[in-house]
């Protein structure tokens, strides 16, 4: 099995890219590399197995609907702000981590989401089976979530000011999958130096767990909308260690 996992930003500049492939209790990362274009992407997408992408694959329902109906008659319902904002799976992740996920509606995740349905259309458009629950290749992940699960800190771990929490998470992560996982010291390196690859890495692990069914599974009463609005896979308690 080979996964991937994408951190994708808006442009390609910010955006990184991690391939492992995985073989009798054993994985190897393939690439591990930033600045990935829509052409790249497209490429890695037809060298995996499973593939988790840190970008919403759909709106809220209401919003949805919201948008739609003021587009065509000017009516706006009357519906409350939180629906507008937030999906199913955003209050689900809420719940298990004690906050929100950033709003693909309101917040600037908006725009990497638009590139995300951007790629999974056009996926469609080449005969790909799109299920934005998760169910066919492709998933939604969160890569915060997942190292919150696992045990890790998925706080502060962003950016210039995150460096040292981030140096003692990537530390903890090595040790952790040291038996299993082969990833060069450069590489490891590499992942302290930027959280956009880091974010990378731990997207293909989660994509790993979803196609192992190491991910909490959807509420029977939440998968019609999980196929309308995306869904957050969110991996079980314990799993990395299953994960070879």
């Amino acid at each position: 099995m080979v996964t991937l996992g994408v951190d994708l930003a808006s442009r390609p500049k910010g955006t990184a890219t991690c391939l492992i492939g995985w073989d009798r209790g054993s994985a190897r990362i393939e690439t591990l590399s930033m600045g990935a274009t829509d052409a790249d992407l497209h490429g890695l997408f037809g060298r995996a197995d499973k593939i988790g992408i840190d970008a919403p694959f759909g709106w809220p329902a209401p919003f949805a609907r919201a948008i739609t109906a003021y587009s065509a008659e000017t009516i706006w319902p009357a519906t409350d702000l939180p629906q507008l904002r937030f999906r199913r799976t955003d209050e689900v992740v809420k719940e298990r981590l004690g906050r929100w996920p950033l709003s693909v509606s309101s917040d600037l995740i908006a725009v990497p989401g638009m590139r995300a349905v951007r790629l999974l259309a056009e996926a469609a458009a080449n005969g790909e089976s799109i299920d934005r629950s998760g169910g066919g290749r492709f998933v939604e992940v969160y890569p915060a979530a997942a190292l919150h699960v696992w045990g890790f800190p998925s706080r502060g771990y962003k950016g210039a000011k995150g460096v040292k929490v981030r140096a003692r998470l990537v530390r903890d992560l090595a040790k952790q999958t040291a038996d299993w996982l082969t990833l060069s010291e450069e590489d490891w390196e590499r992942c302290t130096a930027s959280d956009d690859i880091l974010d990378a890495l731990v997207a293909a692990l989660v994509s790993r767990a979803a196609a192992i069914d190491r991910c909490d599974p959807i509420p029977p009463d939440d998968l019609a909308l999980a196929r309308e609005e995306g869904w957050i896979a969110l991996p079980q308690t314990g799993s990395l260690a299953q994960l070879p």
